[in-house]
């Protein structure tokens, strides 16, 4: 996130709007300045803390597949074999139903103090304004280059003449995308979901426009002018345990956050980490992880679509049962799931143990916003196309671009006739990673930490938790510190420097570790533990806002009123 992104935000705080307000101004003006991870194409979960009535609500803003989805969409008709993953994400088929909009106005709607129109105003003069393209916006463009090529609308609005990343420096304006903010300003959310807007779209994903000799995009999309008009944002109930000392909110399903998070935590409850070595509370803490991944993938899904035994995955009992796998040796990945349902088993009728499990991706090029008002209210939201670019179409006339969020979906089960809760369905949304977390302790906010970064969302808001929770880091140091992540995979992703550390040394000669190492921190970033923003609150008024020194170039934190 920029500073113009962030001072979108800023603005709105400073006319009277309240964190809610101030989250939609940010997240629209991002859709202008980094339109290749926001904008009204995608979707995203909101965490919301209401300082009035003391409560947390949560607002599940997930795009929905296309009641004309099947469970073989992503399945190859001729050979009966999903497709890659690669080749399906550039795809139109990929698209789901855009809920960014139906977000923000659900938001605002309950709980905002300003309307929709005035929350936009921001985000529609910086894209009238324009802002200079930096050498990240180039470096994403490269990303995603020969899917941008492949439509002139996306080539107009996002590529030189040429079809090159535009020069660092380059004013660019998007009078299209401010148009588009105007209309929604004056008619609201109605003109996307039953309106001029959601028929383009449709347009777009059914009849793509592509330039001549395009070889990318084979797949034209399914969704309908009804699968718009069906949609709604839905206000549902966190996710909550303890941990600590502390309360700690999240996403329900079909976001896996709250629950894998929620169950990692439980787990690791079981061990005193701030007093074990270090290595040896990393160890506790990647198999865990590992453990509840397996649990994750194999119940998490949609509920209305499936049973998600949620009580269960949250359940201390449960969590001890999955603590009895972990002694002195790393487990073999894939591990096999636990039975989240009661009565549980007990330790010694257990044995680790593998088992088969879908072929699961999911897009790393997330965002996150987290503010907080003078009245008390924290908002902790995080928001995707997915891909960086989605699946590269921008919507001709309107200046953003669609999601690829489908491919969040299992695209076939672990094996001919096993269950597995994530496979496409009509007007199913697909499970996702997206979940910040908001902390109390003593019934007040300690802190607000969200990330990006897809799967590894969960382990980079785990250990951000862990660093300030349990090994006493500040939490700018908390977020800033190396990162580790494992999602029941053979190894586990590092950053460089946890790579190369003593400490990852000693994991993997003492407990039989092993890592591969990240890509990132900066680009090219599809092999990367996610970035993160965060709060803390201090008391009396006074917050610190915390985003990342380096990873992606480093984030955007502003206050209203610094301190001196």
């Amino acid at each position: 996130m920029d500073l113009g992104t962030s001072a979108a935000g800023i603005a709105v705080l400073k006319r009277g709007g309240n964190a809610v307000d101030a989250a939609v101004a940010t997240a629209s003006a991002l859709g202008v300045t980094i339109p290749f991870v926001a904008g009204p194409g995608g979707g995203g979960f909101m965490v919301i803390y209401l300082a009035r009535t003391h409560q947390v609500v949560t607002i599940d803003g997930r795009e929905t597949c296309p009641q004309a989805c099947t469970r073989t969409m992503f399945t190859d008709p001729k050979t009966g074999q999903p497709l890659g993953y690669d080749y399906a994400s550039d795809q139109p088929l990929a698209t789901g139903v855009p809920s960014m909009v139906a977000t923000w106005a659900t938001a605002l709607r309950r709980y905002g103090r300003h309307s929709l129109a005035a929350d936009l105003q921001p985000a529609i003069k910086l894209a009238d304004r324009g802002f200079r393209v930096n050498a990240d916006f180039q470096q994403l463009t490269e990303s995603e280059l020969p899917e941008l090529q492949a439509y002139p609308a996306s080539r107009d609005l996002l590529l030189t003449q040429a079809g090159n990343p535009l020069p660092v420096g380059y004013l660019l304006r998007n009078p299209d995308l401010a148009r588009t903010y105007r209309q929604l300003a004056r008619y609201g959310p109605s003109y996307l979901y039953n309106g001029p807007l959601g028929r383009a779209i449709v347009q777009a994903d059914d009849h793509p426009a592509v330039t001549p000799g395009n070889t990318i995009v084979k797949l034209p999309g399914i969704m309908k002018t009804s699968d718009l008009r069906a949609y709604r944002a839905r206000v549902q109930a966190p996710t909550h345990v303890r941990y600590r000392g502390l309360d700690i909110y999240s996403m329900a399903p079909p976001s896996s956050s709250g629950s894998t998070v929620g169950e990692i935590l439980n787990i690791l409850s079981g061990y005193k980490l701030s007093a074990e070595p270090r290595a040896t509370a990393l160890f506790h803490y990647l198999e865990a992880s590992r453990l509840a991944y397996a649990d994750r993938n194999a119940y998490v899904g949609d509920p209305r679509y499936v049973g998600v035994p949620l009580h269960g995955l949250l359940s201390p009992a449960f969590a001890a049962t999955r603590r009895c796998l972990i002694h002195n040796t790393a487990l073999v990945s894939p591990v096999a799931p636990g039975d989240p349902s009661p009565p549980y088993q007990t330790c010694k009728n257990q044995q680790a143990s593998t088992a088969p499990q879908a072929t699961s991706s999911e897009g790393r090029h997330t965002n996150n916003i987290v503010t907080v008002d003078k009245w008390g209210n924290i908002v902790a939201y995080t928001n995707t196309i997915n891909f960086f670019g989605g699946s590269g179409e921008t919507v001709p006339g309107y200046g953003f671009l669609l999601n690829n969020e489908m491919t969040d979906f299992d695209f076939a089960p672990s094996a001919p006739g096993a269950y597995d809760p994530n496979l496409p369905a009509g007007g199913k949304q697909p499970r996702s990673s997206m979940g910040p977390v908001i902390a109390f302790r003593g019934g007040k906010p300690a802190f607000t930490v969200g990330a990006a970064g897809g799967s590894t969302i969960i382990t980079t808001i785990l250990q951000i938790i862990l660093n300030h929770v349990d090994f006493g880091m500040s939490l700018p140091a908390a977020l800033a510190a190396p990162r580790v992540s494992q999602t029941n995979s053979p190894t586990s992703l590092a950053e460089p420097d946890f790579y190369n550390s003593a400490l990852a040394k000693q994991l993997t000669s003492q407990f039989g570790e092993q890592f591969t190492l990240a890509t990132g921190p900066i680009l090219p970033l599809d092999n990367y533990p996610g970035d993160a923003t965060g709060i803390q609150f201090l008391g009396h008024g006074r917050f610190q806002a915390v985003a990342e020194p380096v990873r992606l170039g480093g984030g955007s934190a502003l206050v209203v009123s610094p301190s001196p």
